[in-house]
């Protein structure tokens, strides 16, 4: 065997086993985060599909942005005049709690049920009224009503429906989803239940 080919079968060698040492340490590095996991009582297991938005400040983002860290999910519109108003009370609450315990590594996402009329800056306004910190909560619009309704049934077993002729009232569902750094949906929680701040924060202290 002349020295060049041996020069190439050791590069060969060499980028598998790099690639293979990147992936061992990604996995060890989610298997940490996860080691606490099963001391929480989860109710769900469903794999978050593909997706892709644009928040509030009009950056661009899709599904891995959360890859390997825990991150908590909601569907709202801004036009809601019902259970939209206690659902992001208790996510303001919520943060507030997380602000207080460190636990600002956690992102929240509050995928807009309306895109069409929820622009980035109608976002931006609906998140100031709110006095949201957006260092770790994003409000994210930019994809079609067929895309969340796809992702909200499918991804988070959520019942979605466009406003009857007439109205303008989208008709979803109310809970809180937490997702796990591999993308799996483990738990939901009732997002107008004025305990689920204590309920949530009881199972982040835990991870």
């Amino acid at each position: 065997m002349n020295n060049y080919l041996k020069l190439i079968l050791v590069f060969i060698f060499s980028s598998f086993f790099l690639v293979a040492c990147g992936d061992s340490d990604l996995d060890s590095s989610v298997k940490e985060k996860m080691k606490n996991e099963s001391k929480i009582e989860t109710n769900m297991d469903e794999k978050v599909s593909d997706f892709e938005f644009i928040n509030q400040d009009e950056e661009a983002g899709n599904t891995t942005d959360f890859e390997g860290e825990y991150w908590i999910a909601d569907l709202i519109f801004t036009n809601c005049t019902t259970v939209c108003i206690p659902m992001t009370s208790n996510m303001k609450k919520l943060q507030e709690e997380m602000i207080e315990d460190d636990l600002t590594n956690i992102e929240l996402v509050s995928f807009s049920v309306d895109p069409d009329f929820d622009t980035t800056d109608v976002l931006t306004e609906y998140a100031d009224d709110y006095e949201a910190n957006l260092d770790n909560w994003s409000f994210v619009t930019g994809y079609e009503f067929d895309e969340i309704k796809e992702l909200s049934i499918k991804s988070f077993r959520s019942m979605l429906q466009e406003p009857l002729p007439g109205d303008d009232q989208v008709t979803h569902g109310t809970r809180f989803f937490l997702i796990n750094p591999k993308g799996e949906v483990i738990k939901n929680y009732d997002g107008m239940n004025g305990n689920v701040v204590d309920e949530i924060m009881s199972d982040l202290k835990k991870l």
